[in-house]
This record gives structure tokens, C-alpha cells and sequence, in this order.
């Protein structure tokens, strides 16, 4: 036997087996699967499907699950959202720094404003909360205004500074 004649031996001892074994029950596979199924369907029908286009946020928020960011973004909320959250006039004094760790450093326009965020540090906690999700800011670290620095240049040698050059 040549080639193509054993190849038509092999077919044909095949269908026979595939013939002589007992019919099974349809293997149904759910919509939009490729499951078992080797022939390509051409529309999803009138149901639901995951082939049919996606709204882009709703693709978004299932890549960030799926990959762990849901926290990072929802400490992005707290930057991007920060005068809704905390009301204008402490936004207009006050700006957030950094959210590491559940502690978010606010940054006052001067001391006063930084004292004042001292003592509305549980409201302002109860705000964020509110509007980006418990466990997202735990605590509050507020810091004054920064004063200027006297080091120059790459190099810095210790002590005093330009204070001890004077007198």
C-alpha cells in the first residue's frame, strides 16, 4: 500500500470504531466559550455574550482587580478627588503629599492652618473614608510649612552653616 491508500485504511478503520461505540449525550458549553467546540461561530446571538463590545471603565476595573491595583488607584482617588473630600477651604490651605502605609502627609499653607488640621484630623478622617473607602487612609500626618534649606551644591559639610561665619 502507498501512502495515500494507507491513509484511507486509517480513516476508514476509524469510523468504524467511532460507529460501534455507543452514542454519548450532547456536551453543551456555556455561550461564549470555545469549550470543546472546534467550529467557529459567527455572531453571539441575541443574549448576552463576552465577545460583545465592553464599556472601557468596566474593562478597566476588571484589568485592576485581576492585576491587585484596586488600592493603589483608590489612594489615587484620595489625590484626585482631595477638595471634594476635605471641602474647599482646607484644600485651598492644604495639600496632600504622599499615602504610604495608610498614612496620608498633608502638607499646610502655614502653622495655624497646620494646627488646624490637627484638630480636625478625625473629621477629615471620617470624609476620606467616606468618599474613597475605609482602609485606604488611616492616619493623618500633618506638616507645617518647610523652610528653606542653607545646603547647596552636592557636597555639605557638617555643622552649623552660614549661622557660623558671622561673628
Amino acid at each position: 500500500m502507498r501512502g495515500s491508500d494507507l491513509a484511507r485504511a486509517a480513516l476508514a478503520a476509524a469510523r468504524e470504531v467511532a460507529q460501534s461505540k455507543p452514542a454519548r449525550g450532547r456536551r453543551t458549553v456555556p455561550r461564549g466559550t470555545a469549550g470543546g467546540s472546534r467550529r467557529r461561530r459567527r455572531w453571539s446571538g441575541a443574549g448576552a455574550d463576552d465577545r460583545d463590545p465592553q464599556p472601557l471603565g468596566r474593562l478597566a476595573s476588571r484589568i485592576a482587580a485581576d492585576r491587585g491595583w484596586a488600592g493603589h488607584l483608590s489612594g489615587g482617588r484620595v489625590f484626585d478627588r482631595w477638595a471634594t473630600l476635605v471641602g474647599a477651604d482646607v484644600a485651598e490651605h492644604a495639600k496632600p503629599v504622599a499615602l504610604k502605609d495608610g498614612e496620608l502627609t498633608v502638607q499646610a499653607d502655614s502653622t495655624a492652618w497646620a494646627t488646624q488640621l490637627r484638630l480636625l484630623q478625625r473629621d477629615l478622617l471620617v470624609k476620606i473614608a467616606a468618599g474613597v473607602g475605609r482602609d485606604v487612609v488611616r492616619r493623618l500626618k500633618v506638616l507645617g510649612p518647610s523652610a528653606p534649606s542653607w545646603r547647596y551644591g552636592p557636597r555639605h559639610i557638617a555643622g552649623r552653616g552660614p549661622r557660623d561665619t558671622y561673628g
